[in-house]
């Protein structure tokens, strides 16, 4: 019952939410069919030449444009981002229903494999050829710069992706950011050290259904091989990566881009990215950075 009120509660939310247009004026949001997929994408109007890209997976019930507020910051920054809507979508023009439940139950992640849920592998493999024979931005997207980012269940889609399910491997990605990640699966049958990039997982004090799996001893950052980072955000909780969120997003926003930037884009690493800064109740990472 408490489950079923969160997600109702969400679905408020992200439906009023998904009206809402992107702040930035140099953000254009556009509302695309790619590869037969319902697509967002946002774009820095003034970019020019091949831009780096990003692949966006919402979490179960949740939608392309769930999570705007970190979608608008990261095409600000000069990436072109793509987030389409997954089967299981339930807002801004998903098909699915709040009450349609998961195709294996949550609470039994060793009943996983890489089965489960591979129509959202099935949806980026047709969308990334659809992106590349698509005249709006075959030439815009720069794919020697990938990067996967996923909430929650896309948190599973994207790692997923990166190699936790072999079967599933993208090849050319240079980063993924889990936020809030349904790992479960890959920490129970010890598939994260496939991992093939480095990986960002977000998490936060409040995230109780997700933080102990990621964080405790042996869990999904331990199991992930280097480079990986670790970032706790003070009273965040499962939504804070979501347009409902409440939790102080800017912190949310600076880890996620300073990752993304030195790893896809291949910047020099902000300084910042080696420490804690105020809002961040953990912070742990190991790489060519150092450790901590």
């Amino acid at each position: 019952m408490k489950q079923r009120l969160c997600i109702v509660l969400l679905a408020a939310g992200l439906l009023a939410s998904c009206r809402a247009r992107a702040a930035s004026p140099r953000v254009i949001e556009e509302h695309v069919a790619l590869g037969g997929l319902k697509t967002t994408v946002w774009s820095d109007a003034s970019a020019r030449g091949k831009q780096p890209v990003l692949l966006f997976s919402h979490g179960f019930h949740g939608c392309g444009t769930q999570s705007r507020f970190l979608m608008e910051a990261m095409a600000a920054d000069g990436f072109l981002v793509f987030a389409p809507n997954h089967a299981d979508a339930a807002c801004d023009g998903g098909e699915s229903s709040w009450t349609e439940k998961a195709a294996m139950p949550l609470t039994q992640p060793e009943t996983w494999d890489a089965s489960t849920y591979k129509d959202r592998f099935d949806d980026f493999r047709r969308l990334i050829e659809a992106i590349k024979a698509d005249e709006r931005f075959r030439d815009r997207a720069d794919w020697s710069r990938l990067g996967l980012v996923g909430h929650s269940l896309g948190g599973y889609t994207v790692l997923g992706m990166a190699g936790a399910w072999p079967e599933w491997k993208l090849p050319g990605v240079k980063a993924v950011l889990a936020l809030s990640p349904y790992a479960q699966p890959f920490t129970v049958k010890k598939t994260l050290g496939g991992l093939a990039a480095p990986v960002m997982y977000q998490s936060g004090t409040l995230d109780l259904g997700v933080k102990p799996t990621v964080h405790r001893e042996l869990g999904s950052y331990d199991q992930s091989p280097a480079p990986k980072y670790y970032v706790e955000f003070d009273r965040a909780g499962h939504f804070a990566w979501t347009n409902v969120g409440r939790a102080e997003r800017s912190g949310i926003v600076f880890y996620s881009l300073a990752f993304l930037d030195h790893y896809v884009k291949g910047a020099a690493a902000d300084p910042m990215l080696t420490r804690s800064r105020p809002g961040v109740a953990d912070y742990r990472f190991q790489s060519e950075l150092g450790r901590l």
